[in-house]
């Protein structure tokens, strides 16, 4: 096993696909209408290893797929530090890749055991007291941090909309945004899934060593509770949605001092953690 570095490399002759979207050709319903072109998102099937192990495959937009694979395994729990990661490996073609990364023995082991318990594991499989620990994890709660300064909410949807400038050309993209403490857009990544957005947007917080608790998260989409999960593991004090939130999202933020605010299309933020008056 190689030894750790301050910054997890990748191996630089594999370098992840650019064709993030793709021209097509349609035809309008009636004879009324002409045909026309538009460009759509692209995906495609990502395999993600641990030290040659195969864990899962994942449909992503084929972009800042290192910061995916970084944010994936860190927002997963299955490290609990960049410093864990290695080396990623990344290499394929066309709607095929893969990503192998090399980790730490400790958290390979951990892994190790994991899979056991969940191949263990009787009954209907994923409905198994396993999976149900895995979607409603015991997690740590954050340190309290200030809430965002209001004037860096103002006019954010018409920023965010600048900054995402994949989906201008294909649409169909989710974002994740960091914003710093200036009220500035420090990073966008953008995903067909929201997931994975949030998971590239970590993933980049880590390695370029941003510290998330100076600023906010912002996510495009609906915030469930498996988004939670990933705030909170990767440190980010603030998390603000453009979608409202549900209500089992609002009791865990409260739960582990994760501020949680909803930025609606026409009316004020709406901070739903803390609880008011708290």
């Amino acid at each position: 096993m190689p030894k750790p570095s301050s910054t997890c490399r990748s191996t630089p002759q594999t370098e992840a696909p650019a064709d993030v979207s793709r021209v097509y050709r349609y035809a309008g319903i009636d004879a009324s209408q002409a045909s026309d072109e538009t460009a759509l998102a692209s995906e495609i099937a990502l395999a993600i290893s641990y030290n040659g192990l195969a864990h899962a495959v994942m449909m992503v937009s084929p972009d800042a797929l290192e910061d995916f694979v970084v944010g994936f395994t860190r927002s997963s729990g299955t490290v609990q530090r960049i410093d864990e990661i290695y080396d990623i490996r990344l290499e394929g073609q066309g709607e095929a890749w893969h990503a192998d990364l090399s980790i730490g023995s400790r958290a390979f082991w951990q892994l190790k055991q994991q899979r056991r318990q969940l191949a263990g594991s009787s009954g209907c499989g994923l409905c198994g007291v396993d999976s149900l620990e895995q979607a409603l994890p015991s997690l740590p709660s954050l340190p309290r941090s200030p809430l965002p300064d209001a004037v860096h909410l103002h006019g954010l949807r018409e920023r965010i909309g600048d900054a995402q400038t994949l989906a201008r050309h294909s649409g169909a993209l989710h974002a994740a945004l960091f914003v710093d403490a200036q009220g500035e857009i420090r990073l966008c990544r953008e995903d067909i899934g929201r997931h994975n957005a949030l998971d590239k947007l970590i993933g980049a917080l880590a390695r370029q060593r941003i510290d998330a608790t100076q600023g906010f998260a912002v996510v495009t989409s609906r915030c469930g509770l498996e988004l939670l999960h990933k705030a909170v593991r990767a440190g980010i004090g603030s998390l603000v949605s453009l979608a409202a939130p549900t209500a089992l999202t609002v009791d865990w933020a409260r739960q582990h001092n994760l501020n949680l605010i909803h930025l609606p299309q026409r009316s004020l933020a709406r901070v739903y953690s803390p609880t008011p008056d708290s």
